[in-house]
């Protein structure tokens, strides 16, 4: 093993962020990230599939019985997403009867308002704007 005191980290920031979270039904987590959060795919790699939130934060959907872990009846995971117009977001998310919706609050000491649900496999997405 190197000396880490004789190592200098990288130059360059980071090119993409992906957090990755494992499905038994990838088709199915697909349609739901496509339809109802409507995000793009950014890097097909067949049995992963990265689609771009905002900027350079991504999300990778992975097929488990490929990736490097298998899914979990615990979600130990939130995705959380800044937008504009969580009143907005909220009835548009409520209308596509998801599992697991939690009505909007606000939380003061954080400056968000948000509402969280769950996606087809059980992770929790929270969706928020910053408090007027």
């Amino acid at each position: 093993m190197t000396d880490p005191a004789t190592v200098s980290r990288p130059d360059g920031a980071a090119e993409l962020a992906i957090t990755f979270i494992y499905f038994r039904d990838l088709p199915r987590a697909m349609a739901f990230y496509e339809t109802v959060l409507g995000l793009e795919l950014a890097i097909d790699q067949g049995w992963c599939k990265i689609y771009r939130i905002a900027g350079q934060a991504h999300v990778g959907l992975v097929d488990e019985s490929r990736g490097m872990q298998r899914a979990s009846d615990q979600k130990p995971v939130q995705i959380c997403i800044r937008v504009p117009d969580v009143d907005a977001w909220f009835d548009w998310i409520e209308s596509h009867g998801v599992d697991g919706l939690i009505p909007t609050w606000s939380n003061t000491d954080l400056g968000i308002r948000a509402f969280a649900f769950n996606d087809p496999e059980g992770y929790q997405i929270e969706i928020q704007s910053v408090l007027d």
